[in-house]
């Protein structure tokens, strides 16, 4: 994975010389006969502190107090001190200054210095430590796992992550004292810490068989305490994980089963269904679906959802092994539209709608009840008000569904109750508008509301949703310099590089793409700001990963290109252009329309795709002959599109955009086109391609 300070690295050289003049301080301090004199330096030096003479300053206090006797008297005596607070104040402002040792030590002697009295300050450095944890060598994690020992937090989910660490390395530790520590706590868990363990081990992606399989069989031996929930969650990390365990699961099968058969309450009925449906080689009897059927006309959409997502799972397993059941099951699916549909239709407050809408995800929900669930919020939108218009705003984006009354609705809420609106809601908000390429009638007064409204709330927001911001109102070509200003600085990059530490694999990629989207976007759409782009190396690590394959009708495309440009020596295939945008296909046509061959350069399919330009600043089409035109043709499949109407969403539309910026003439070849009954023949094909290539039909 890239790391942000690969990318600037001078950022990080300034930390290597904030301790050349420290010590004489430290020469003082340490000379130093009683607190006093350490605080009268505090005080004298505060200005100039640094990060080791705060380790230090901590560490003498410590010295001090362990020539005392009277222990407790002196806590209060160094709490009471005035130029206390001073020294907290300048630990706090030093933190990401610490390099790993100073940071777990200063941790360490503030809690034997002060344990009551600055919560907030090991606070912040229990966070900063939590960052930095998987590049902690094991001394320092040791000391780490000794100070959360003293706050008594053996059972937190990051004292967990510790113990993955511990047991990914178990062999090179020599610290009897982690080792045991770690160990020993395994042994010792209850069965909500068990499960909290589990759930951290999930979150972080632990793929730590041995850990896993200890956790695990705590989890078996309390099984019988856990409630219909914990028996879902327990479930559905184990399957996350990849944790097999026949009998585990055949306790678990029998767990949820003696639950549903005297659950009357429909959402826990739900719960114990859905997570039947994860177990392997798990399927419901008769008398369990007539079970469900009765309970149908008491669910919200949520419980409908979760049975359906359920059957589907069963009916995709069945086909697979052609068990019998199915057609039972086909049969309460249709139930399940039905309830659907007529929950919907009934529905007469849109605030207790949302309340059942905004988590509802999955096939069952796309396919069956989005028409409706439209429909239903087109009639119920004169509710839609500053209190839920980001969770309805949010909700659209997701759906791909492009209904521009209810965008249009959410755009005039926005304008007229901007003031009463969260900054923080501004991201929802945006996001229909960008992910579905919609300019509603007064755009420019409504961007212009919502970037004004963010402006001065900048400093506030976490780096990934600046970035989500910037690369969301870039989409649809707006680029507040304010907000460029915020993401693209030394500063910022080196706050969300230590954030990404944090978030899932998953999320982390994702927040990654959007930056160098982002920055790609500025480059090309607004030079002017002078922001460099920095994301060649990270490019290069993706697309070496992801060459790529082409589907069958690009296959069938290249094929015919061939023909129609004269060989395959006219027409480039999976090609990269500066600023690493992927083109399915490339030719050249000279000032007369004739193809130009490439010579000796072409990409043999399945290769690395070529990236045939001398520097990251010079478009393509820079060296043709005088005349000549560079030629992309893009294959757009059901993803590039609304789901209900062929209109191009907003990814697609600003790559248009950026491709013409590098010297591109664009030409589009939509799926529903491609596959249409009047291109159902090759020669109707081919006179497609002549057409869009030559503007001429049937040669």
């Amino acid at each position: 994975m890239l790391r942000l300070r690969a990318i600037y690295p001078c950022s990080w050289r300034v930390f290597q010389f904030r301790t050349c003049s420290c010590k004489p301080l430290i020469s003082q301090m340490i000379k130093c006969t009683d607190e006093e004199q350490v605080f009268d330096l505090i005080k004298k030096n505060k200005a100039t502190f640094s990060e080791k003479q705060v380790e230090c300053a901590f560490n003498i206090l410590w010295q001090f107090q362990q020539q005392r006797t009277s222990f407790l008297k002196n806590v209060d005596c160094i709490r009471d001190y005035p130029h206390f607070l001073t020294l907290h104040n300048l630990a706090t402002s030093q933190i990401e200054f610490m390099d790993d040792d100073t940071l777990v030590n200063v941790l360490y002697f503030i809690q034997q210095c002060a344990p009551e009295a600055h919560d907030l300050l090991v606070e912040a450095l229990v966070i900063e430590s939590w960052r930095r944890l998987e590049r902690f060598d094991i001394n320092v994690l040791s000391k780490f796992s000794s100070c959360l020992a003293n706050q008594l937090l053996y059972y937190s989910p990051l004292m967990g992550k510790i113990a993955d660490i511990v047991h990914r390395n178990l062999e090179t530790i020599d610290d009897l004292r982690l080792k045991s520590t770690i160990l020993l706590m395994s042994e010792e868990l209850t069965s909500q810490q068990a499960l909290a363990v589990m759930s951290a081990m999930e979150e972080m992606e632990s793929r730590n068989s041995h850990l896993i399989k200890k956790i695990a069989s705590i989890l078996h031996k309390h099984l019988d305490d856990y409630k219909p929930f914990e028996l879902l969650k327990i479930t559905q990390t184990l399957t996350f994980l990849h944790f097999q365990s026949k009998e585990l699961f055949v306790k678990l099968r029998e767990l949820l089963l003696r639950y549903l058969k005297i659950s009357v309450i429909p959402s826990e009925i739900a719960i114990l269904v859905y997570a039947l449906s994860i177990l392997p080689s798990s399927n419901l009897c008769e008398v369990e679906i007539s079970q469900i059927e009765a309970v149908l006309p008491q669910c919200d959409l949520n419980d409908l959802n979760g049975f359906a997502t359920s059957v589907l799972r069963w009916i995709h397993y069945d086909r697979k092994y052609l068990d019998s059941t199915t057609g039972k099951q086909l049969k309460l699916l249709q139930k399940l539209d039905h309830y659907g549909l007529q929950r919907l239709r009934n529905s007469n407050s849109l605030n207790l709608l949302w309340k059942e809408l905004k988590s509802l995800k999955g096939d069952w929900f796309t396919e069956s009840l989005l028409e409706e669930t439209v429909a239903t919020l087109l009639r119920l939108m004169d509710e839609i008000n500053s209190k839920n218009v980001a969770e309805i705003a949010s909700f659209i984006s997701r759906t791909n569904y492009l209904n521009t009354l209810l965008l249009d609705r959410i755009a005039s809420v926005v304008v007229q109750q901007i003031e009463k609106i969260h900054p923080f809601e501004i991201l929802g908000i945006i996001l229909p508008f960008s992910a579905l390429n919609y300019d509603p009638p007064q755009n420019d007064e409504f961007f212009r509301i919502c970037i004004q409204h963010l402006n001065s709330h900048l400093s506030g927001l976490e780096p990934p949703m600046l970035v989500f911001l910037g690369f969301s109102l870039a989409a649809l070509g707006y680029f507040p310099e304010d907000l460029l200003k915020a993401i693209f600085n030394i500063k910022f990059l080196s706050k969300m590089d230590s954030q990404l530490e944090l978030l899932c694999s998953s999320l982390n990629r994702r927040v990654q793409f959007r930056l160098m989207e982002l920055n790609r976007a500025v480059c090309l759409e607004c030079p002017e700001y002078q922001i460099p782009w920095f994301h060649d190396r990270f490019c290069q690590q993706q697309y070496n990963k992801d060459i790529g394959s082409m589907n069958g009708a690009q296959k069938q495309i290249y094929k015919m290109l061939a023909e129609v440009l004269g060989g395959t020596n006219c027409v480039k295939a999976s090609v990269l252009t500066p600023y690493y945008h992927r083109i399915d296909f490339e030719c050249v046509l000279d000032k007369k329309k004739k193809p130009l061959p490439y010579g000796s350069h072409n990409i043999t399919l399945g290769k690395l795709p070529e990236m045939h330009w001398e520097s990251n600043t010079q478009i393509t089409g820079s060296r043709l002959p005088p005349g000549a035109e560079r030629i992309a043709l893009q294959f757009l499949d059901s993803r590039a599109f609304c789901r209900n109407i062929p209109h191009l969403k907003g990814k697609s539309a600003m790559k248009k955009r950026h491709l013409e910026i590098l010297g591109y003439h664009i030409i589009q070849i939509p799926h529903f086109e491609w596959n249409s009954m009047a291109l159902s023949t090759k020669e109707a094909r081919m006179d497609y391609l002549r057409e869009r290539i030559f503007g001429e039909g049937k040669s």
